[in-house]
């Protein structure tokens, strides 16, 4: 089968050609089944939630069974596939958690392979090699038949790729009219970009291209024209002037610079060849200017004429600039294009935001770094280090008078440099002679000189370069710290810090930068709705405080007018489809993750998914022995080595998965292991987490108890039904936010072990719930069923325990004498030992009929016996309620007749209003 999107949708398959001699098409007819099936070719070989689909199915507002009618599209894709491919056409198409997958070959849809073609061309314009870029990119080019997916109705998704892809075509043709200009084909193509301008009027890499085509046609009149043409759309749209690329070839035009008419080619062989012709741009000061050449005989006839070019551009340059001893930020014809310098520092990111401490430590190394020094910024995907790396060397521009470098190494299609690599290092000044050289008195001269390398992989990448890097200070960016560099100094980044958030209002309204406070309250109204600092907050909080997630979260909200920051946070509320939001355009933060996933040993992978397994925060070796089934020594090197992938974050309170990374593990979990692996796993966590919650029993935190919940459903949905009822019984009296869920879970499951204690216990946390919510007929018929199931299975501890929540039923109800009479008996059977939680419940209602009956110094007796009691628990939320209930026993009556007057505190954090008359 062959899936055609660059244009009306094709699906092709094994079926002989029809009399005409065309292919039969199995495209579907239905539009709804088009928009299911581009979206998966847009995201083939990647699982699509659910969730992502009905969003593009119906954009506004999905019917209330959008889950079904996707089921039935789904089906009918099958047989549409399984027609056109009958052997492996149905298997094409298969379910993966939280939605589909469909599994297609590189070459089997033609946007991958446009995306390939391209990808080849652009490095072989990198390598000079001019003429199989313009073969690459224009059998690139030929795959589009028409818009994406012109036939088939787009939602955000759809629309996302189709802004991307006509991005990525729009660079393919720029590239493949460079190569022919490279090659002499100006005429051919004056034609061509006269059409490209007219439809791209404000894209100035077309309309210089075609200036210097003209020029090279003897036209300069008319390049000037171009020019013109440009200059007064731009000020008259938009209000702005051309770029200094532009005006800087339109004074080039106007003093007939000869380099401009030489077109340069690749050399047949090493050695030999033809100069660029590309005149440099700014030198290193007035009267220098060096040529690049691409070989070694009429590249040094180039070479001179561009040297003259350099030192033409060079005079008066701007001191403030990057100034470089080589090639060319002006308008040539070179590889890197019409507008940048291979090598050239990216300009700043007007949206860098927050890392002040980081920043301010990396200026200082760098400022304080020797000659021939290596500084490094390291951390997981996505935390912005390239953004922190240029930030600074953009301070730091004082320090470095002979300029500012920048060289991607992820350029290369293998280990070795990238292909622009070569043109780059030639700009650096010899080791013997540079900036850092000793001079004759000995006394080493400061770096003049910075070398930014993106990307590094490994130290093998950097050392080769170093013997060439001895006058510099060079700045890397990587994932891991590059071990065995001498004198290597780093600066570790994680996410963002909690209290940057407010700063991150300036990404969500277009106010990128903004200082804290800067926004007061009478401005938020105007930052947009529901743009706050809380709402704000809490997005960043969902996506772990990434920065390129959080980013991308502010681009889904600004290129969907009719999303509200609330919408945006409620769709990343949803672990299983957040990934899925945050992708926009060309950015992706899943694939960001995955590269570095990726990267690492399978063994270290296979970690990285089973640590998905324990819950969300903070762990330590002797947890993750248990999902690795490792013992705590090996389990802690397995986290030391996952640390330095970068996959784990590890600071003095243990280690944790950060949440978009724990995200992926969990997908790829479910994609990779066989469910048998991933049970066994499971069970093993759950039970280290239910042993150690026995072991200090009432001893839990919130976010130890959140972690237990979400363990509880694991095991249940791994029907280990004993262990969701152990590590419920763990919460010891916690409650959820979703706690009658949580609790019928857990009855369910004691139903299914058949453990009628169980049974009762959690029939009775529920009528404890029902009570908190004044549903009183649910929460007597939810204790009457615990008393019955407790007498039952011979539980006299959780028999008491009913009859006290029956006991307060009836003195809620003000019945102070059936309440008396069924907390007698429950409070001698909870005087045994070993009953203590109980016994504090039983006390603690039996306070309350105290001071219904008794008054106050009675009431102060319970209250009493209720603190010794939970002293004996270690459980301090019990002890703080029993002494704020003694202090307000002690404090004198203000004879007021108010409600507040007449409030009791029944049990933690709930109240009571007394009917008037009660002592209080």
């Amino acid at each position: 089968m062959r899936f055609g999107i660059l244009g009306p949708l094709e699906v092709t398959g094994a079926a002989a050609p029809t009399d005409g001699g065309r292919e039969p098409s199995y495209a579907p007819q239905a539009a709804k089944l088009r928009v299911v099936l581009g979206t998966l070719l847009i995201r083939a070989n990647e699982v699509v939630s659910v969730e992502s689909l009905i969003d593009e199915l119906w954009p506004d507002a999905p019917p209330r069974t959008a889950t079904t009618t996707l089921q039935v599209y789904v089906s009918h894709l099958r047989k549409t596939l399984r027609s056109a491919d009958p052997a492996n056409g149905r298997e094409a198409l298969v379910t993966r958690r939280p939605g589909y997958l469909l599994r297609v070959g590189a070459d089997a849809v033609d946007a991958l392979a446009f995306e390939d073609l391209s990808r080849r061309g652009h490095q072989a314009l990198q390598a000079s090699d001019f003429t199989a870029a313009a073969d690459l990119q224009r059998r690139a080019l030929a795959l589009w038949r028409g818009p994406l997916l012109s036939d088939t109705p787009h939602g955000p998704v759809l629309e996302g790729a189709a802004v991307r892809l006509a991005e990525a075509r729009t660079t393919a043709l720029d590239e493949r009219i460079r190569a022919e200009l490279h090659l002499g084909l100006h005429r051919e193509l004056v034609a061509e970009l006269q059409e490209l301008v007219a439809e791209h009027r404000m894209h100035e890499e077309f309309h210089t291209h075609l200036m210097v085509a003209l020029y090279r046609c003897g036209r300069q009149a008319e390049a000037l024209r171009v020019f013109t043409t440009l200059r007064r759309t731009l000020v008259e749209e938009l209000g702005i002037e051309p770029g200094p690329s532009s005006t800087r070839l339109q004074r080039r035009i106007l003093e007939g610079d000869p380099a401009l008419t030489r077109a340069g080619g690749r050399a047949a062989g090493p050695g030999t060849g033809v100069g660029t012709g590309v005149g440099t741009g700014p030198g290193t000061g007035p009267g220098t200017g060096v040529g690049t050449t691409a070989g070694t005989t009429a590249g040094a006839t180039a070479g001179t004429t561009a040297a003259t070019a350099g030192r033409q551009a060079g005079a008066g340059r701007d001191p403030g600039q990057d100034r470089l001893p080589a090639a060319d930020t002006g308008a040539g014809a070179g590889a890197a294009g019409w507008s940048t310098a291979p090598g050239a520092l990216p300009a700043a990111d007007p949206c860098f935001t927050g890392r002040t401490d980081e920043l301010n430590q990396l200026e200082r190394m760098l400022r304080s770094a020797p000659a021939g020094g290596c500084v490094a910024v390291t951390g997981m995907p996505g935390a912005g280090k390239t953004a922190l790396a240029v930030e600074a060397a953009h301070r730091v521009a004082d320090a470095f008078p002979d300029g500012r470098l920048y060289l991607d190494l992820r350029d290369g299609a293998g280990p070795g440099l990238p292909p622009g690599a070569g043109a780059v290092l030639e700009r650096l000044p010899p080791a013997s002679a540079g900036p850092g050289a000793t001079p004759a008195d000995g006394a080493p001269q400061a770096p003049r000189l910075l070398l930014v390398l993106d990307g590094v992989g490994s130290e093998a990448q950097v050392r080769p370069l170093l013997p060439a890097l001895r006058g510099a200070v060079v700045l890397l960016v990587a994932r891991r710290v590059p071990a065995g560099l001498p004198g290597l100094r780093s600066v570790l980044l994680g996410p963002w810090r909690p209290d940057e958030a407010q700063r991150l209002v300036g990404l969500f309204s277009g106010r990128a930068g903004t200082r804290p406070g800067a926004l007061g309250a009478a401005a938020a109204p105007a930052l947009g709705p529901g743009i706050g600092p809380d709402t704000v907050a809490e997005i960043a909080e969902l996506c772990g405080r990434l920065p390129l997630a959080v980013r991308t979260a502010a681009a889904q909200l600004a290129a969907r007018p009719h999303w509200t920051a609330a919408v945006l946070a409620d769709r990343l509320r949803d672990e299983a489809g957040r990934l899925d939001v945050l992708r926009t355009g060309d950015v992706d933060v899943r694939a960001r993750l995955v590269d570095a996933y990726g990267a690492c040993p399978e063994p270290q992978r296979r970690a990285f998914r089973l640590l998905s397994l324990l819950p969300p925060g903070r762990f330590g070796a002797r947890q993750a022995a248990a999902a690795l089934d490792l013992t705590g020594a090996q389990a802690s090197s397995v986290l030391e080595s996952l640390a330095d992938e970068r996959l784990v974050a590890v600071d003095g309170d243990g280690c944790h998965l950060p949440e978009l990374l724990r995200l992926l593990a969990v997908e790829r979990l479910a994609l990779e292991d066989p469910p048998e692996v991933v049970r066994a796993a499971a069970e093993r966590v759950c039970r280290a987490y239910a042993a150690a919650a026995a072991a200090e029993p009432g001893r839990v935190s919130d976010s130890g108890a959140r972690g237990l919940v979400r363990l509880a459903r694991t095991a249940y949905g791994a029907g280990l039904w004993a262990l969701a009822v152990r590590l419920t019984d763990a919460l010891a009296g916690w409650v959820p936010d979703d706690g009658e869920a949580v609790y019928a879970l857990a009855l369910d499951a004691a139903r299914r072990c058949a453990d009628r204690s169980a049974q009762a216990r959690m029939r009775r946390s529920l009528g404890e719930l029902a009570w908190q919510y004044r549903r009183v007929e649910r929460a007597h018929e939810l204790f009457s069923g615990a008393l019955e199931l407790a007498r039952g299975a011979g539980d006299e501890e959780e028999a008491a325990r009913a009859l006290v929540g029956l006991a307060e039923l009836r003195l809620d109800a003000g019945q102070s004498a059936q309440a008396a009479a069924l907390l007698e008996p429950a409070l001698t059977a909870l005087s045994a030992p070993g009953r203590t939680r109980g016994r504090y419940e039983a006390s603690r209602a039996r306070a309350l009929l105290a001071l219904a009956q008794e008054g106050p110094e009675s009431a102060r007796a319970w209250f009493g016996e209720c603190l010794e009691l939970a002293g004996a628990l270690r459980d301090r939320r019990l002890e703080v309620y029993a002494l704020r209930s003694l202090r307000a026993l002690s404090r004198p009556p203000d004879g007021g007749c108010g409600p507040a007057s007449r409030a009791v505190e029944i049990s933690p954090g709930l109240w009571r209003i007394h009917p008037a008359g009660v002592p209080t």
